[in-house]
């Protein structure tokens, strides 16, 4: 190659000609056309195209099972449908999730609900929780969720779930009995049974690894302390080692970061195989060199992804990004 000049240049390696479209939007265009769209772009909308195609592409496969991670306050910030009806169309082979996010949806399953809510003006944070604290009611951002609802929740596990037990049980187990209360409670309710519940119709284990964490953990340490009730948390190491070991291919959705993120790549280490999928959804970049931030790229230096594996990290607010992406690549595979 020569430059304007004549002058002889050495072989570009790295550069191949693929030149940048620019993205166009029009009325009535669906969600798998807006992903086409960001595919052609550049920066993070190069990403969110590529991370709807390899979504899309480990749904398709019969062969693939699929790894869902899901951290954050998911729930309460509205996410839950996303997540239940992903599971209902057998889009979700093993969940891996937070107490939080298990007694929010628990909450809505026995009649609670979360409301629309405020962030405080700058400097009148203080005076702005206060008054919620007066009034009787938790805030997540700019979600309320009223006092009282946790005693209903409390209520509903020690009334349909805790019964169910006597001695030491797995995490995945005692998940099992909530999704299953979560149904039967349900009936009478003018809401959706939820997330435990869908993953207990069609046999979807759902673990969680920091359980403890959370409301719903606090109320397993107290019964505990009062019955032979206990979690043995290393079982769920061989029940989710399990469905790795007999997945023929394997890919790993990750919306945020934490323990969620970490249990489901980690799951790859104790077997021969590794993901061969991977589209993360995180806020956290990569340079601050922490878990939630880390790349799906850094996860194959460790051996969790497959050196072939196809993967996307997408930056951004995950009740905007999941979304986008459940719903692109539901287009592409319909």
């Amino acid at each position: 190659m020569t430059d304007d000049d004549g002058h002889e240049q050495p072989p570009r390696e790295e550069f191949h000609e693929d030149p940048l479209g620019h993205a166009e939007v029009w009325a009535g265009m669906s969600v798998g056309d807006l992903a086409t769209e960001y595919g052609k772009a550049g920066i993070g909308a190069a990403e969110m195209g590529r991370a709807v195609e390899v979504y899309a592409e480990m749904l398709d496969r019969e062969d693939v099972t699929n790894f869902f991670g899901l951290a954050g306050a998911m729930v309460p910030g509205g996410m839950r449908s996303v997540v239940t009806e992903l599971i209902r169309d057998g889009h979700v082979d093993v969940l891996v999730t937070t107490g939080a996010n298990l007694t929010h949806d628990a909450i809505e399953a026995v009649g609670g609900k979360h409301h629309h809510g405020r962030t405080a003006e700058r400097g009148r944070e203080r005076d702005h929780d206060e008054r919620l604290r007066d009034e009787g009611v938790d805030r997540i951002y700019n979600v309320y969720l009223p006092q009282e609802h946790f005693t209903l929740f409390e209520n509903h596990l020690r009334e349909r779930v805790f019964p169910e037990f006597d001695g030491t049980v797995a995490t995945s187990e005692f998940t099992r009995a909530l999704g299953r209360a979560n149904l039967e409670a349900n009936e009478s309710v003018d809401e959706d049974a939820g997330i435990a519940a869908a993953a207990y119709e069609h046999d979807v284990p759902v673990f969680v690894p920091a359980i403890q964490d959370s409301v719903l953990g606090i109320q397993a340490w107290m019964h505990s302390q009062v019955s032979e009730f206990t979690l043995d948390a290393l079982a769920d190491l061989t029940n989710i080692t399990d469905v790795a070991f007999d997945a023929e291919r394997a890919g790993a959705t990750v919306v945020g970061g934490g323990v969620p993120k970490n249990f489901v790549l980690q799951t790859m280490l104790t077997v021969p195989e590794a993901y061969d999928y991977g589209v993360q959804l995180t806020t956290d970049p990569a340079s601050t060199g922490g878990l939630s931030g880390a790349t799906l790229d850094e996860a194959r230096s460790w051996g969790k992804l497959e050196k072939s594996a196809k993967n996307v990290t997408v930056l951004g607010d995950a009740t905007i990004t999941l979304p986008l992406l459940v719903a692109g690549a539901r287009d592409r595979i319909e």
